[in-house]
């Protein structure tokens, strides 16, 4: 029976993937980190700097749409070229900005070119990954992600130690460019065009559709089926963006902790979700492997994952104590990151024709929820003075998405009108 290679193209592709996701996190969250800095020299206050943390969600809550249909149409090759190029731009930006307008724009712009990345490299994945490794495979690119969420705090605040605030946006952005190359040279939309790959590895991948050039999209009908996953999405992106958007700042206000203490503990929180990505992946595939149910894989292991963070963030209510509640809110984002890994398979198990546009519809529920979530956590900061209140406050939308999670129905393949007529 064939095998893939362990430096075989398809690891390959998935390893420039998972770069790709590290980069891309490290760029969006490192405002986090310099927070702080960044507040007190353009004098902005917590409502202030949540609208512009949440300035990157609006084109990139759009864009998951826009971005997936172009990575369906244009091919993922040079889609994220382009989108590559502008998010790398963006963050070097970030670091001339001379006030709330400058940085919401630079912001935004970084929103745009982020849009499209993790729909256009599911579409990528779709074509490199056979069905049985869907969701290790989201599950390992997703822990690089988190993984990014972990080292940007220390990584930054030393840089920002180092420099300055400003050099540090400049020096990871000039970094980022060196992944849009690394793409460009090494991927193909195409397995069978890689000069790199072999019969053995083609034999365990899907065949690859012609890129959809003459063919209609069908939005409606696409957006109707994915709609349960979009709500579903949603639930659990309010919850991650309280983590990438305040946890430094969370233990510098509300334990009085130095910057560089605040970044040791944030990164250490946010290190539980590359182990709840990763673990999350393998569980899905493991049981899909045991019970060839498609549903039983991916449900269950969101619905874990929602049920374990309530549990786990619940306690902040209660416990003040720093160690207590750093375990407290570690423990909950590796339940919410259980959702990752399933959740991005979905849209590769309904529509694997479409799946750039379909992961796009899904992924627009975690970009509202970058809208509204960011702001809305300023504004309870700055009426209450409490910097825990916006961790309670997603423990309602976690029971709503266990809940919603029985709706999306994976094992439902999509089937497109002229299809079914």
């Amino acid at each position: 029976m064939p095998r893939n290679r362990i430096f075989g193209a398809a690891n390959i592709v998935l390893l420039i993937v998972c770069l790709m996701y590290l980069v891309t996190y490290i760029d969006r969250v490192n405002i986090a980190t310099a927070g702080p800095v960044m507040q007190k020299e353009l004098g902005l206050s917590a409502k202030d700097f949540g609208w512009a943390i949440s300035a990157f969600a609006y084109p990139y809550a759009f864009f998951q749409i826009a971005g997936g249909w172009v990575g369906d149409k244009l091919g993922a090759r040079w889609t994220l070229v382009m989108c590559g190029t502008i998010w790398s731009a963006a963050t070097i930006l970030i670091g001339f900005v001379e006030g709330l307008a400058s940085l919401f724009a630079a912001r935004v712009l970084l929103g745009i070119g982020e849009g499209a990345a993790f729909p256009t490299a599911t579409r990528a994945l779709s074509a490199w990954m056979p069905a049985g490794r869907r969701g290790w495979a989201q599950g390992i690119t997703h822990s690089f992600a988190r993984f990014g969420n972990a080292i940007t705090p220390p990584l930054f605040a030393g840089l920002i130690a180092l420099y300055s605030w400003r050099l540090a946006f400049v020096i990871v952005g000039a970094l980022s460019f060196l992944w849009v190359l690394a793409w460009w040279w090494y991927f193909r939309d195409d397995p069978k065009t890689h000069s790199g790959i072999t019969p053995g590895e083609l034999a365990l991948l899907p065949e690859v559709k012609p890129r959809l050039q003459g063919e209609k999209t069908p939005w409606g009908p696409l957006l109707r089926r994915m709609l349960p996953v979009t709500l579903t999405d949603f639930c659990y992106g309010w919850t991650l963006w309280v983590y990438i958007s305040w946890m430094p700042s969370f233990f510098v206000h509300d334990y009085k902790l130095d910057l560089k203490n605040a970044a040791f503990f944030a990164s250490a929180v946010l290190f539980a979700g590359v182990v709840g990505d990763t673990v999350g992946g393998l569980l899905s595939d493991y049981i899909l492997k045991r019970t060839g149910s498609v549903a039983t894989a991916r449900v269950s292991v969101i619905v874990l994952g929602f049920l374990g963070a309530f549990a786990f963030t619940l306690p902040i209510l209660f416990v003040h104590d720093l160690v207590t509640v750093a375990i407290c809110l570690s423990g909950a984002f590796f339940f919410a990151e259980l959702i990752v890994a399933p959740i991005w398979a979905v849209p590769m198990d309904i529509a694997p024709d479409y799946s750039g546009t379909a992961s796009g519809f899904m992924n627009f529920g975690f970009g509202v929820a970058g809208m509204i979530s960011p702001v809305v956590f300023g504004w309870i900061i700055d009426a209450t003075g409490r910097w825990d209140y916006p961790f309670i406050a997603s423990l309602g939308l976690l029971l709503l998405g266990a809940l919603l999670a029985f709706t999306m129905h994976p094992d439902r393949k999509f089937e497109t009108p002229s299809r079914m007529a």
